[in-house]
């Protein structure tokens, strides 16, 4: 069974869930309208309102995002401060200014002005909502989690240890593996390298596989933050082209205008490590017949070019030893038989193996030789369903990781063992960065690698 085949396995797998949530598809829009007004379903109290615990979402030096699904109408909040018992906390409600955010779903909570490399505390809450109008609302009640939970920003004084996962595809087996792993290990922070979806039409589908995943850590990123680099999938179905209903995007501070649209992108220092976010997108092409002109990757790529150039030249980007880029789709591939995404009109010709970019020419043609001009030295992608290592070469000077998919190494009734799923653990150790692939499958150490730092770029004089 080849990646495609995983992917309509389970999709027919959720097919009986997938039929209830299309036919709640206008759910999408947001629940509260001046047309029809909405009521709390749950107005007795009776069902909790604070439905998961929290998830930190975009770790950064000075910001972070919070957040958690709830039952019923309501608007959230957070109590943050330094102190573990929280006695300097300050109250946080979502949404920005002039009207908090409602939402029967998800609460998301925007946190900024946070101090870098520093530790906070934090408990979330909710108010369960009445509303009948606009000049009918009221609090039925408020919902405090009494756990106290922490986290740490980065910063160029953070501890530079990170872990990788891939193609999670909504199996929950792997998923569970990759997470135990990831508590075993504790980084400062995990990279979600794509594909986490399959194609989700729903914001009920999006929300069981962030905020309630079927698996036994619950908390599993509410001390824990992530980092998202979105794949072909997690843009596939009516929900997903608003990923950030339950996925925020990048604080709206951290952007310049010209990049108000780029908001999965980030460029963060964590300790002598800079990553950098990249977001290949589709793997077909905008032209593609089955997409009906739907999408609009070629422009979005090229944007994401001029984010990057600025990006690499930033203080704490460009004096960081070690610089470590991530995306979904590979950048390179040694195979010529595999299909580089950019074979117009309809992404198919007869010398490649896939109708679908197996690697991404274009972004590879537009962003590598911003990464080579300033030294990087590592590469981390997924989308393969495979584990490989590149070695640079004097033409290809950094690195690539392939991150290995959701097959446990039995492929339709065979064993195929080279089929695993994989964490990928970065970490700086005694003046160097220590890259381990661990295999989930076998429950040991695939590989490891050592990367020097790099050199620091003149300044030219003016």
């Amino acid at each position: 069974m080849n990646r495609r085949d995983f992917l309509k396995k389970s999709a027919l797998m959720t097919m009986a869930v997938g039929a209830s949530e299309l036919a709640q598809a206008s759910s999408l829009v947001s629940p509260v309208t001046a047309d029809c007004p909405a009521e709390s379903p749950a107005e007795s109290g009776d069902e909790r309102l604070i439905a998961s615990a929290p998830m930190l979402q975009n770790y950064a030096e000075t910001s972070i995002g919070i957040t958690f699904a709830v039952s019923a109408l309501a608007n959230g909040y957070v109590v943050i401060g330094e102190r573990p018992d929280l006695s300097d906390g300050r109250k946080v409600k979502a949404g920005g200014y002039r009207t908090t955010e409602i939402s029967d779903r998800v609460i998301q909570v925007r946190l900024t002005g946070l101090k870098p490399a520093t530790t906070y505390y934090y408990r979330i809450g909710a108010d369960r909502i009445q509303y009948k109008g606009g000049y009918s609302m009221k609090v039925l009640g408020t919902e405090d989690d009494p756990t106290v939970y922490h986290f740490t920003t980065a910063g160029s004084a953070a501890r530079a240890h990170f872990c990788v996962i891939n193609d999670t595809h909504v199996a929950w087996r792997p998923f569970g593996l990759a997470i135990e792993k990831i508590a075993q290990l504790s980084p400062s922070c995990v990279v979600w390298n794509g594909d986490a979806s399959n194609v989700e039409e729903t914001i009920e589908a999006q929300t069981r596989i962030y905020l309630t995943p079927e698996i036994d850590r619950k908390d599993y990123a509410a001390q824990l933050p992530y980092l998202f680099c979105p794949g072909n999938h997690d843009f596939r179905g009516m929900a997903n082209r608003h990923l950030e209903r339950v996925w925020m995007y990048r604080q709206p501070e951290e952007r310049a205008t010209r990049d108000w649209d780029l908001g999965r992108n980030f460029a963060v220092r964590m300790g002598e490590v800079a990553m950098i976010g990249l977001d290949t997108g589709e793997d077909k092409l905008d032209t593609n017949a089955k997409f009906a002109g739907l999408f609009n990757m070629k422009a979005y790529r090229e944007a994401q070019t001029d984010w990057l150039r600025d990006a690499l030249q930033r203080p704490e980007i460009a004096t960081a030893p070690y610089l470590v880029a991530f995306c979904h789709i590979p950048l390179y591939d040694p195979n010529p038989r595999r299909n580089p995404g950019d074979v117009a009109p309809n992404d198919t010709a007869p010398q490649y193996s896939s109708d679908f970019a197996m690697w991404q020419r274009t972004c590879a043609k537009m962003w590598c030789p911003l990464l080579e001009q300033h030294g990087c030295q590592l590469i981390i992608t997924a989308h393969q369903h495979h584990y490989r290592y590149d070695e640079p070469t004097s033409e290809r000077p950094w690195a690539q990781i392939v991150g290995g998919g959701p097959e446990m190494g039995v492929v339709d009734g065979k064993e195929r063992p080279e089929k695993f799923p994989t964490v990928i653990e970065g970490e700086v150790r005694q003046g160097q960065l220590h890259v381990t692939i661990h295999n989930l499958l076998t429950g040991k150490v695939q590989q490891v690698f050592d990367f020097k730092a790099r050199k620091r770029r003149r300044r030219r004089k003016a």
